[in-house]
Parts: C-alpha cells; sequence; structure tokens
C-alpha cells in the first residue's frame, strides 16, 4: 500500500482527494458464511455500510463448473459458502473483516477495528451452507421505473428492434462484428472526411513507419466494439497515420464496424481539423516507431509534440448552415463544445515516466514528483508503460488478478475466444444463440451525472455513502468514485477567471464525503438490453443531423471505456 505524504494549502485539496483514492488497492477475500444465500447486491450493501469495504466482483461457477469472474452481477447472484469476493480497500488486514464477520458476536460492534475472528464463525446461513450454490436467479430484480437508466431484465436479450439485421456479433457474443472490409474501402481523404458529421468519435493517432513493429491496435478496438453497447451506442473510430502500416494490422481490424482510416499524419493540423478533433469523445496518441535514442529523455518526443500540437490549436465558432442551425447545437447545449485544444479530451502514450512534466505546461508538478502524483496521470491524461509492470506486479501475488483486470479492460474474455485469437484465427463471426446473446450481460464503466436524474438530490454537499446506497437498491449499480473537476473546490483559479476542464478520479472516498453539483459518478452500470432512452436519443440525433432540428438537453450516458 502507498503511503501519502503531507499535503499543505487549499490549492492541493485536489491532490489531497486524490491520493486517498490511490491509498486503496485490489484485493480478494472469501465472504463469511454470514452472508450465505444473500444476492450480490445486499452483500455489497451491507458491507459499504457496515464494514466499509467495497465489494464489486465474486467469484462464481456455471451450469458447466467453470469458474468464472462477474462484476456487479446485482440481484441476479446469491453467495454460497466460501464465495470469493474482490475488493477495493486500503490494506489486507481491513478485508479481512469480510471474512471474520458473523452475526452473533459482530451485529452490535460500532468500531469496525474490533470485528476479529471468533470461536463461533457460525453467523447466519450456516445450516444452508450444505445445499447452497450459486445460481442465477430466474425473476428479475424489482426495478423503479423513476430513472433514466433501467436495469436489465434477464429474460430478455434477443434485441427486437428494426436494427437487428445489422447487429451482428463474433462466434462467441462477447463483440461486435461485421463481414471483412477491405483497408481500401475505409481509407478516407480530407475532402472524405470534411463531408461526415464527426461528432463524439474516438480518434487514435499513431506514428509509424512501414516497417515499425505492430503495437496491436486490435487490443484497443476491442473494448470499444464489445457487446454490451448497443449498436447505435459505438464510437466511430478514426485511425491516423501512416497506411502503410495500419495495413500491416488490418487484417485484424477488418471484422470490427465503424472503423476508418485517415492517412497523414499526427502533427498536421490540417489532417486533425479534417476528423473535427474538437468535437472527438477522446483523442488517443500512440507511437511504434522503434526509439533508438541515447538520451531516454527523447524518447517520447514525437507523442509530447503531438499533444502538445494539439492543445495549441484554436477552433471557431460553428457556423450555421441552410437550416439557420448548427450541427452543434447539440453539443453546445451541454457545454461539449471545444474551441480551445487544450479542452480536447486526450491520452497520450510515454515510455519514460519522466516526460509526463512536458505534457501540462500549467501544472506545478515538481519534476522530482512520483509518475502517480502527477497532473497527467491523475486526471489520466497520460499512460505509462510502467503502469504494466504494476500489473504484472499485482498478477504475481494474486493471479485472479489479471483475469478481472483483463475483463475490465478488454470488455470481457471467454475461453472460447481466448482459443481463437490464440490460434490465430481473427475474430470470427457466428449465428446468435440464447447462449451467446446472454455473454451481452456484462456491467459497463460509465459515468452519472450528480446535478440531474435520480442523483440531483445529492449535488449540494450530498453523502456520498448514501448515493452508493440509493444506486445499489433500486438500481443495481455499484459505485466506484467520483470524477471531480481539479478545482471544484477553488473554481476561478486563473488570472482569466477560466476554470480548470480537467477532472481526476477519486476511489472509493469515505461515506460521509461531501458531493459537489459538477461530480460525476464512476460506477458499474447493468446492461439494459432494451435500451428505449438510448432508442429515442438515437433517432433524435439522427433528425438532428438530416434536417438541422435543435437539439434538448437530455445527456445519455458517457461510456469510459
Amino acid at each position: 500500500m502507498r503511503s501519502n505524504p503531507e499535503i499543505d494549502g487549499d490549492e492541493h485539496n485536489w491532490l489531497r482527494h486524490y491520493l486517498t483514492g490511490t491509498a486503496n488497492e485490489m484485493y480478494t477475500e472469501h465472504l463469511s458464511s454470514a452472508f450465505i444465500g444473500l444476492t450480490f447486491a445486499q452483500v455489497a450493501e451491507f458491507i459499504f455500510v457496515k464494514l466499509k469495504l467495497l465489494l464489486f466482483a465474486i467469484e462464481v461457477k456455471d451450469e458447466s463448473q467453470e469458474t468464472k469472474i462477474i462484476i456487479n452481477p446485482g440481484n441476479k447472484v446469491k453467495t454460497q459458502e466460501r464465495t470469493l469476493g474482490f475488493f477495493i480497500a486500503g490494506s489486507a488486514q481491513e478485508v479481512k473483516r469480510a471474512n471474520f464477520y458473523c452475526k452473533e458476536c459482530h451485529d452490535d460492534l460500532t468500531d469496525i477495528e474490533k470485528i476479529k475472528e471468533c470461536k463461533c464463525r457460525t453467523g447466519m446461513g450456516r445450516h444452508a451452507a450444505k445445499n447452497h450454490k450459486n445460481f442465477i436467479v430466474n425473476d428479475p430484480p424489482v426495478i423503479s421505473t423513476n430513472m433514466s437508466l433501467p436495469a436489465a431484465h434477464l429474460d430478455h436479450f434477443q434485441d427486437k428492434s428494426p436494427e437487428i439485421d445489422i447487429k451482428k456479433y463474433d462466434v462467441t457474443g462477447m463483440f461486435h462484428w461485421c463481414e471483412a472490409r477491405s483497408i481500401d474501402q475505409c481509407v478516407m481523404t480530407r475532402h472524405d472526411a470534411s463531408k461526415i458529421t464527426l461528432s463524439g468519435h474516438v480518434l487514435v493517432t499513431v506514428f509509424a513507419q512501414q516497417d515499425s513493429p505492430l503495437i496491436g491496435l486490435r487490443s484497443l478496438v476491442m473494448p470499444l466494439r464489445a457487446s454490451m453497447f448497443h449498436y447505435h451506442e459505438l464510437k466511430h473510430i478514426i485511425l491516423l497515420g501512416n497506411l502503410a502500416y495500419i495495413r500491416k494490422e488490418w487484417h485484424t481490424l477488418c471484422n470490427f464496424p465503424m472503423v476508418d482510416i485517415l492517412d497523414g499524419s499526427p502533427l498536421n493540423r490540417a489532417d486533425l481539423r479534417s476528423v473535427n478533433i474538437n468535437l472527438c469523445d477522446m483523442c488517443i496518441i500512440l507511437s511504434a516507431n522503434k526509439t533508438e535514442v541515447v538520451d531516454p529523455s527523447v524518447t517520447d518526443k514525437e507523442t509530447i509534440l503531438a499533444s502538445l500540437n494539439i492543445k495549441a490549436m484554436q477552433f471557431d465558432e460553428p457556423q450555421n448552415n441552410k437550416f439557420g442551425t448548427s450541427i452543434y447545437d447539440g453539443r453546445k447545449a451541454n457545454n461539449d463544445v471545444t474551441l480551445v485544444g487544450a479542452n480536447i479530451p486526450m491520452i497520450t502514450e510515454i515510455v519514460n515516466d519522466d516526460s509526463a512534466q512536458y505534457l501540462d505546461q500549467d501544472d506545478d508538478d515538481d519534476p522530482d514528483t512520483e509518475l502517480y502524483m502527477t497532473q497527467p496521470f491523475a486526471t489520466g491524461t497520460t499512460f505509462a508503460i510502467s503502469v504494466l509492470d504494476s500489473i504484472m506486479s499485482a498478477a504475481y501475488f494474486n493471479p485472479k488478478a489479471l483475469t478481472l483486470i483483463r475483463a475490465l479492460v478488454t470488455g470481457g474474455a471467454t475461453p472460447e475466444l481466448e482459443l481463437i485469437l490464440a490460434e490465430g484465427a481473427g475474430v470470427k463471426g457466428g449465428f446468435s444463440s440464447p447462449d451467446t446473446l446472454r455473454n451481452r450481460d456484462r456491467c459497463r464503466v460509465a459515468h452519472l451525472p450528480v446535478y440531474d436524474g435520480a442523483f440531483a438530490k445529492f449535488a449540494n454537499g450530498g453523502c456520498y455513502g448514501e448515493l452508493v446506497v440509493s444506486a445499489l437498491k433500486n438500481f443495481n449499480i455499484l459505485c466506484l468514485g467520483v470524477y471531480r473537476y481539479r478545482d471544484a473546490d477553488n473554481p476561478m483559479p486563473l488570472a482569466g477567471g477560466v476554470p480548470c476542464t480537467k477532472r481526476y478520479i477519486i476511489t472509493n472516498p469515505p461515506y460521509e464525503f461531501a458531493l459537489c453539483p459538477t461530480d460525476l459518478i464512476m460506477a458499474f452500470v447493468p446492461f439494459d438490453p432494451h435500451d428505449t432512452k438510448h432508442r429515442v436519443r438515437r433517432k433524435e440525433r439522427s433528425s438532428l443531423q438530416q434536417a438541422s432540428v435543435k437539439d434538448d438537453k437530455y445527456q445519455p450516458l458517457q461510456i469510459h471505456t
């Protein structure tokens, strides 16, 4: 566990909150027999309120007795004897509470530090331990209808929408799939790109030459094509880079829908403007070039220059069309139109940890600051290769951690899919069946606004813990933390009075943590097979693009992948 330094000064409130979150780590522990027969949602709520722990996944066995990890199964799964739980907590000793808890001995305790292993260790439900198994509940959970995010009804996996013919999945049902497309069909020119209304897309810029080693773009694209997203929720992916290099990787990407290519350079502003970089949901800067340099400080020069170049760009207010409105009106209503490059959502890959200090010109990080404490890392604008070392270390001490991290990062995997990819067959399409469609029922990580909807009552100084309990009880939504503006406590830090648009994550804050109206809640949201709200939203968006009808203020979920 990290030992956090003392932070002084109100201007560093964000760092104090952030370090509180970084003190948490992932642990596994078997659940006490006191929880036998309870649903995951019930156990997670009790453990959060009573034991001050965050349970977010459990290990179960399917009908074929194969073990798998399910993230936030809600009311679908009941626990059995020695169910293995996955926790986010401050230390392994804290997680022991979930194993030691006994209803008879600890029910009346107010000091959780006194929860130790008792002699009886019977707990409620011990008499049913021999006959209990983890099983899928046939009846769907009781869901409140007041929220705009309906939870999944497990009996209905087949999508009944008119678009069913264009919704195809791979043979395992884990990812969206389409017939193989030739690379020539997907290559755009600047003129072609300017004709497309690109908005809310993902722009992947790649520095590479024809002889550059492969970096595996498929691993980046697969999570964005996970089947837990509905087809109309998929974000258009634009690959900007050397066409000769992308051609070498295309055979691994050709079966994923809505992937296009612009042959150009990540440093060329004309190329960046042609794909509406100011309207993208995320810009990812990667490098596949070989780095044979003596001075490690220039190892990441290309990606750093690209990042700084984009941040220095300026964009004009969009012009109205012949209908008197702009295709960006919907984004303007939600303050999503970016006029300054520094506000573009961006993540930059770096090899050398020290390179992080060059990415943000307006931060005050000390050059000797550890990577995890720098603003680029804390706000999610950089990804360092050294992070993989941390993952490898975690997998060494806890082999199950790698399986869970893979499910979180890649969108999920099955033994069948692993075998197909290991043999080099690529992602293959298949006919949908109830078994494969059931694989769509996976949680997604989403940003839920506090200022609107069912959580609005918590917006002005509301208690985070009460929001967590409300989300679990009413919607089977499991909250992970708070996604907050860096200057939420000091909204006018700059001379010009312009608040910072950077956000950072506060992982598993204390129960009594006070919320701000601008906060977003990072949460595991259950799969919704019906998705009525999003279908209505899609029709509105289509009308906006075709007839330039002004959009309303309804905000769909912003999905973090």
